[in-house]
Formats: structure tokens, C-alpha cells, sequence
């Protein structure tokens, strides 16, 4: 059958693509694949559950309990959490694997099925198509009292709260104001509740979620209302998540915004300052801002490349034991405390650092990385696999690096679906990556035209 996952599971329509009947038996096949340790035991698997406050999540959570249950697995329903907490609680549980319902950043309308293994780990291609093949045969069918039972997690928020606090390690966000925009979303419940308890004066904005208005002009993708708020409150910082609080992204007292690669900078170069960056190494995808290498180098940190994609960062995390790694987007993974990337975790942490400073994050910003201007133009309608082999767009490559020298660089990325070569630069000069951009695109177009 066509291959259902894609970067972050499964995601589409909510009753277009991703229908009741879809959701239930992915999960049937899921409690073949997911469960088969405890289930040679002769015992029940055991899967946590969370969504995003989407209506549609409520339809497709029950789908997903009914196709778990009917194959035996006893869920444990946690309700409205980000999808990190669900990752949290799956290690925290000691269960066989979980279930997080959200689309993330995407519309309303939108909905998505991501399956996390034990540990609380994303799941890897391999295993993704071993629950496709399952798809195809028959489901499991226990009768009577094998048959999986549903109940509420009912302390799931709480253990996710304690833990994020236990992460600060006594350091105390008192005296500090902070604005949070929680997207009308997953996190619109704990993230106000874990600043608090964490000392901090809090402000609340995009945080009344109705099912329809998640990610609708708040979060991380819309941070213009966060800018308003951080000035007009007088705050020290705000924080951005988005739908499912898997990402977060500031913005300093002066109503600019902190992005992914910024807060990565300050936060390596705390842990570095705390002994705690393994290997003082910090994993990044080739989108991240030359600067931060920059940055980073200057202060004797190295620099691990992967792919586009959180998931290629957390493999890149595991193989070398690192401890930080992230993207620019605001995905950021602390080895230490999470599998996976927690908005809330990272604002948390970036507060903690103002805090025990006492520098302003636009100060603290300032100090890890300079953001070199970068120019970002989607060529369309040309052969996308050529793009790495084609020599006259290679040579062309070669000469802009060569004009552009070490505080420049040109990054030409195929899409992986469509006819698109993505060019980018960076400059030390707005004007001059536009000027290398804008001759790379021309040549891209002319040569690898369809």
C-alpha cells in the first residue's frame, strides 16, 4: 500500500485523509507491531494517549482506543497535553508505547497519528513500514477478558509538570515577567502552570482553545501578538509554542524575536558554562544560520550537520551521546531531560538562564551568534534530482562561495515532492545575498529546467 508516514507520522484531513476508520486500523496494526514484547509474555501492552485540543482530535482519540483496546492494549488516556508530555509519560509509565493526535502547526482542520515506541522514542522508518505491512493482515481479536481496557491518566499532567521543574535544578524564574503564547493549544493548560510554580509572573495570551482556533493568529508561526504583548506588559521575555508545545521560539523585552538558532547559542553555551555539553558539541540542520557556527566555534564549540528534520537530529544525538541539538524552526532536544523536542522545556530553560545571569536575553542573544542576512528563493518547475550533479549549477556554487569567502555560504536543497530546488545564501550583507541568490536562481532555472 502507498506508504502512509511522512516526516512526523501520519497527517492529513481530518476526514479527508485521515479518517475514524484509518485511525483505527493504524492502531490495530500498531498493537501487533508496538505490543508484541509484552504480548509474548503472556500480558496486556500497555499505551499512553494524548492529543491537541482539535475537535477532531476527540473523534480520532476514540478511534484510536477502540482499535487499541478491540487488540488487546490497555490505554491510559491523558487527555489534552503536548505531544513532549506524552512522549515523557510513555518512559515515565514504563509503557510499550504511545499515541500523540496533532497536526502541530498545521490548521484546524488538519490532524495527525504519531506513534511513539518505548522510551518515548520516534518511531524509525523501519518500524513505520512494519506497521503498514500489518495494516494488510487480519487484526487481533481477543475476546473477553483479554480484551484491552481505557481508563484516564489521571496524574499525567502533574508528572509532566514535576519533571519540567525538576529540570531548573533549584534555579527560580522569581522576579522575572513573562508573556507566553500558548497557540490556543496543547500547552495552554501547563506551560501558564509551570512558569508559575517556577516563580516567575506570568501574562497569558492565545491560550483559550474552542477546537477550532489552534495555531489561528498565535504561536510561534504568528509571534506578532507576542511582540505586542512583551512591550506593552513591560516583560522581560515572551515565549512562543505552537500547537502541540513541541517548539518554542521568544522574543526579548524589546519586542524582537529570539529565533531557533539563537536559542540554541544561549542555551549550548550555558551548558557549556556548566560542564554539561558533551563532547562541547551542539547537533544542528544544515538550515541553521552560518552565525551560530560562527558563534559557536569562537567559543570552542563543534558543530554536528544533519538533514532537515528533528527526527535526523535526535538520530545524530544518539549515535554521538550528545546532549543539545535542535533547529531553527524552535525544535530543541535536551538529551537529558527529553526524548524528543519540548517547547515548554526550552522555554523554561532559556527563562533560567535570564534568570541566573541576570542578563537580558536580547544581551544574552547578542553574545551567542550574530545572524548573517539570508535570502531564501524557491526555484519552481525544474528536475530536482539533478541539482547535486548538474555542472554548470555546481561551478556556479562554487564561484558565489568563492565571492562569499568564510562569512557567506549557498545552500541548494532539492524538495523531496515537489519540482522545487530551494537557493539559498548567506552574506555579510542583506545586499549581497540577495545579489548571489538572486544569479544562483537564474542559473537553476535555465539549466534544470523541465
Amino acid at each position: 500500500m502507498t506508504r502512509l508516514f511522512g516526516t512526523d507520522g501520519v497527517r492529513g484531513v481530518a476526514n479527508g485523509l485521515l479518517t475514524a476508520d484509518l485511525a483505527l486500523r493504524l492502531s490495530q496494526a500498531a498493537a501487533v507491531v508496538l505490543g508484541h514484547r509484552r504480548s509474548a509474555e503472556g500480558k496486556r501492552p500497555v499505551a499512553v494517549l494524548a492529543r491537541d485540543p482539535r475537535l477532531s482530535g476527540e473523534f480520532l482519540s476514540a478511534a484510536v482506543e477502540a482499535g487499541l483496546a478491540s487488540s488487546g492494549v490497555d490505554v491510559y488516556d491523558a487527555g489534552v497535553l503536548p505531544t513532549p508530555a506524552a512522549a515523557f509519560l510513555v518512559a515515565d509509565f514504563e509503557a510499550d508505547f504511545g499515541v500523540m493526535i496533532s497536526a502541530s502547526h498545521n490548521p484546524a482542520a488538519d490532524n495527525g497519528i504519531k506513534f511513539l515506541g518505548a522510551g518515548g522514542h520516534k518511531l524509525n522508518d523501519a518500524v513505520e513500514d512494519e506497521i503498514l505491512a500489518q495494516m494488510g493482515q487480519a487484526p487481533l481479536l481477543p475476546t473477553g477478558a483479554d480484551v484491552g481496557r481505557v481508563r484516564r491518566f489521571s496524574d499525567a499532567e502533574d508528572r509532566y509538570v514535576v519533571h519540567l521543574l525538576q529540570s531548573l535544578g533549584g534555579v527560580s524564574l522569581e522576579g522575572l515577567k513573562i508573556v507566553l503564547d500558548c497557540a490556543h493549544g496543547a500547552a495552554s493548560g501547563c506551560s501558564p502552570e509551570v512558569f508559575a510554580a517556577a516563580g516567575a509572573q506570568v501574562v497569558v495570551i492565545g491560550a483559550d482553545p474552542d477546537g477550532l482556533n489552534i495555531n489561528e493568529g498565535y504561536g510561534s508561526t504568528h509571534v506578532e501578538k507576542l511582540q505586542d504583548a512583551v512591550v506593552a506588559e513591560g516583560a522581560d521575555l515572551g515565549i512562543a509554542h505552537d500547537g502541540d508545545a513541541d517548539r518554542c521560539l521568544a522574543v526579548d523585552h524589546t519586542g524582537a524575536v529570539i529565533d531557533g538558532d539563537q536559542i540554541m547559542g544561549v542555551l549550548a553555551l550555558a551548558l557549556k558554562e556548566a560542564g554539561s555539553l558533551r563532547d562541547d558539541t551542539l547537533v544542528v540542520t544544515v538550515m541553521s544560520n552560518l552565525g551560530l557556527k560562527l558563534g559557536m566555534a569562537a567559543a570552542g564549540i563543534q558543530l554536528v550537520e544533519t538533514a532537515v528534520g528533528d527526527r535526523y537530529v535526535l538520530e545524530a544525538m544518539r549515535a554521538g551521546s550528545y546532549s543539545l541539538g535542535g533547529e531553527h524552526s524552535g525544535h530543541l532536544i535536551f538529551a537529558d531531560y527529553a526524548t524528543t523536542g519540548d517547547g515548554v522545556l526550552t522555554g523554561l530553560q532559556l527563562a533560567a538562564r535570564v534568570a541566573a545571569t541576570g542578563r537580558s536575553l536580547h544581551v544574552l542573544a547578542q553574545e551567542a551568534m550574530t545572524r548573517l542576512p539570508q535570502v531564501l528563493i524557491n526555484v519552481k518547475g525544474v528536475d530536482r534530482a539533478k541539482v547535486k550533479t548538474h555542472q554548470a549549477v555546481q561551478e556556479a556554487v562554487a564561484a558565489a562561495e568563492l565571492r562569499l569567502g568564510e562569512d557567506g555560504r549557498v545552500l541548494l536543497r532539492p524538495s523531496g515532492t515537489e519540482p522545487v530546488v530551494r537557493v539559498m545564501v548567506e552574506a555579510a550583507t542583506a545586499d549581497l545575498a540577495q545579489t548571489e541568490s538572486e544569479a544562483l536562481a537564474e542559473i537553476v532555472k535555465a539549466e534544470l529546467a523541465l
